[in-house]
């Protein structure tokens, strides 16, 4: 693979969430004020969505049964945000200049300008490369219910059982769909892809780097995404649910988790 394809956002004094085909690829706020993220496993063959919400709703009011209303606000001329869909060589910096831009959204109103947030701005586009048919288009819309929400968290609370317990055979099979379409995504081999990751968390189990946090009900958030079809599985920050807490030297490690569901059976598929 000689090019790779990135997702490049930019945020001055504002929250932004970029989606790509209705899936959250980044989340930047006055903490992370830029992002760039590879996203080959949300491209499409033909066309494709990019959009850039500003203030987004927190995680957690996604999952109530109403949204909370929209906020009525004024700029001062200071807030922006830029999202660009970059082709750069593999091993270059994604910059403008050198790579070349497919799609970009923009965002910056004059002083006085009155907007209700969260507000989105949405871009069709098509992309010049071929892409398999992930298995997440194909997966049925689910209805988010309580049943539902507690599903997810028991399968979420029995990963991180494993994972703890140095199970790491369990997880990667759970797992097995999702890692096998990221490495057809990046033109990667998929046993040795399979194998890296089983060894690195198998080293790390071995070597008690990892303490996996505990997983409460009150902060389990379940976000339907990809227009129903995945559920992401997030805490109340908005990170990632299945994560550690920081070992010795402040590193800590995060698994995303959006999970399908087929006749109550769930399967992780990004």
């Amino acid at each position: 693979m000689e090019r790779v394809l990135v997702v490049k956002a930019q945020a001055l004094d504002c929250e932004v969430e970029v989606l790509l085909n209705g899936v959250p690829v980044a989340r930047i706020d006055a903490a992370r004020s830029s992002a760039v993220v590879p996203v080959h496993e949300y491209a499409l063959e033909g066309d494709n969505l990019l959009e850039l919400v500003v203030w987004p709703h927190a995680p957690q009011a996604l999952q109530q049964a109403e949204l909370p209303a929209p906020v009525t606000w004024v700029s001062s001329g200071k807030q922006s945000a830029h999202v660009r869909m970059l082709l750069p060589r593999l091993g270059n910096a994604a910059d403008e200049d050198t790579a070349r831009t497919l799609a970009q959204l923009d965002w910056a109103p004059e002083a006085g300008v009155s907007c209700e947030f969260p507000l989105t701005n949405a871009l069709s586009f098509k992309l010049p490369a071929s892409f398999p048919r992930w298995r997440w288009l194909d997966a049925p819309p689910i209805v988010l219910t309580p049943e539902m929400r507690q599903l997810a968290l028991a399968f979420v609370q029995e990963l991180a059982q494993r994972l703890a317990a140095g199970e790491i055979d369990a997880f990667m099979q759970a797992t097995r769909l999702r890692s096998d379409e990221l490495a057809v995504a990046y033109q990667q081999d998929v046993a040795q892809t399979r194998a890296r990751l089983q060894a690195y968390l198998t080293d790390a189990a071995a070597a008690g780097r990892f303490k996996w946090l505990p997983m409460e009900d009150e902060s389990f958030v379940l976000r339907s995404v990809a227009q129903g079809r995945l559920l992401e599985c997030l805490d109340v920050s908005g990170g990632p649910m299945l994560r550690t807490a920081p070992d010795d030297s402040g590193q800590a490690l995060a698994l995303p988790l959006r999970l399908a569901a087929v006749e109550h059976k769930l399967y992780v598929l990004r």
